[in-house]
């Protein structure tokens, strides 16, 4: 299995970064994706999931692995993330988004679920959803007081389902189109 790189290194080190290592930056710590890029069932879940995003709330702008910075002095890149705005060009980008989504891999699990998920939550993101290629499961949360509670579950039993984004609208979670 492949573990994630962790290298101490100052925010500017970081920041002069050629822009090919998926790399995210917490605490004083780049952590370092792995060098051979996610798998492309990976790939093309987070774009099936950011156009199933996009075509039910177009007034969203969905834009898929790019920088989000979060409190305490962390920046993040999350799979997919949806604005309510059109965000500035500066990256990382400082507003906060309405959701975020993760797309699991053997390397990133962990990340994902333990660290990465309380740090949306404390950032005042609105959902968090992620997609599990290997059980075939896309969970959506809503944070509540900065923590996340379980909206739906969509898996093979349960293929699809109805999830309210705020005053944004509905989208339709498809796990076949998902991850077809």
């Amino acid at each position: 299995m492949e573990t994630l790189q962790r290298i101490p290194m100052s925010y500017e080190e970081y920041q002069a970064l050629p822009e090919h290592p998926r790399a995210e930056w917490v605490d004083g710590v780049v952590v370092f994706m792995s060098p051979l890029g996610a798998r492309p069932a990976h790939q093309r879940a987070a774009r099936r999931l950011a156009e199933l995003i996009e075509d039910a709330l177009p007034e969203l702008d969905v834009i898929e692995s790019v920088g989000i910075a979060l409190p305490r002095n962390r920046e993040r890149l999350p799979d997919v993330v949806a604005f309510a705005e059109v965000p500035r060009t500066e990256l990382p980008i400082v507003e906060t988004p309405i959701l975020v989504a993760e797309v699991l891999s053997r390397s990133t699990r962990r990340e994902d679920l333990l660290r990465k998920a309380p740090e949306y939550g404390e950032a005042g993101i609105s959902q968090y959803w992620v997609v599990d290629i290997d059980a075939r499961t896309i969970e959506v949360q809503a944070n509540v007081a900065g923590r996340w509670e379980l909206l739906v579950v969509v898996d093979d039993a349960n293929p699809s389902a109805d999830v309210v984004v705020g005053e944004h609208g509905i989208v339709t979670v498809d796990l076949v189109a998902v991850l077809r």
